[in-house]
């Protein structure tokens, strides 16, 4: 097999901020992409990093993604991990990249005792949704996600 999966350094700056950028364009989001590469350098890189990435190579090449941090459970009492991104490029989908991004994730939180993973998916991603249920996910339907941003949450701030 010719795939690698390794944490992201800081040369992959860049690379991360284009797979979002890809992420956002197939999720016809593109246009609420705010990062920058010293964005995700920062974030990804600093003296205390609050959110990690993995990256996945097909023979050498970039292939996706998974941007990933630690969250937690109070009815659990301990912590988990939610997956802010997973992304494998259309033309390398079908390769198992996707499925084994996930499962170092989910290896993660066996080796480090973790209570789950977790992650939202697009009600309209069907192909997405198809292979997340094909692992054994569930989806949590009677949880709504809600947002504050923008001048909502600088009102709400100040």
């Amino acid at each position: 097999m010719s795939l690698i999966i390794r944490p992201a350094v800081p040369s992959d700056a860049s690379l991360v901020l284009s797979l979002v950028r890809e992420l956002a364009e197939y999720e016809r989001l593109l246009h609420e992409v705010e990062a920058t590469e010293s964005m995700i350098a920062d974030a990804l890189f600093s003296g205390a990093p609050k959110v990690f990435a993995d990256i996945a190579e097909w023979k050498e090449e970039p292939a996706g993604f998974a941007l990933w941090f630690y969250n937690f459970s109070t009815f659990s009492g301990r912590h988990g991990i939610y997956l802010e991104d997973l992304f494998v490029r259309p033309a390398l989908r079908g390769h198992g990249i996707g499925k084994a991004l996930l499962q170092g994730l989910a290896r993660r939180c066996l080796t480090e005792g973790l209570a789950r993973l977790e992650w939202s998916v697009l009600d309209w991603n069907e192909p997405s949704i198809g292979f997340y249920k094909s692992h054994g996910a569930v989806a949590k339907d009677e949880w709504t996600v809600y947002r504050l941003s923008g001048e909502s949450l600088a009102r709400l701030g100040r």
